[in-house]
């Protein structure tokens, strides 16, 4: 697999992952970090760079991960204030 195909599927799964903690604001922090971290990365030329770029956003990932997993377990049973407007907006119930 090349390394910008590598680096697109990395994205998409840190982005994925970001999405499955029950926090709003765990959710946010780690889908932003996601975006702006690929960002910075974004003008790398050096293969040796970009490869160990790689193996730490896979070790991130796995992180990430485990993290989604201990915070599904541990979660609280309500929604935050921003959750709750958001629902409203998307005529859920609260």
């Amino acid at each position: 697999m090349s390394t910008a195909m590598e680096a697109r599927s990395l994205f998409r799964a840190l982005v994925r992952e970001g999405r499955r903690f029950p926090n709003y604001n765990l959710r946010e922090y780690i889908q932003r970090r996601a975006r702006e971290g690929f960002r910075e990365s974004s003008s790398v030329a050096d293969p040796a760079v970009v490869k160990s770029l790689l193996q730490s956003g896979r070790q991130e990932l796995e992180v990430v991960k485990r993290q989604s997993v201990v915070y599904q377990l541990f979660a609280r049973k309500f929604k935050n204030v921003l959750e709750l407007d958001m629902d409203v907006k998307q005529g859920g119930k609260a």
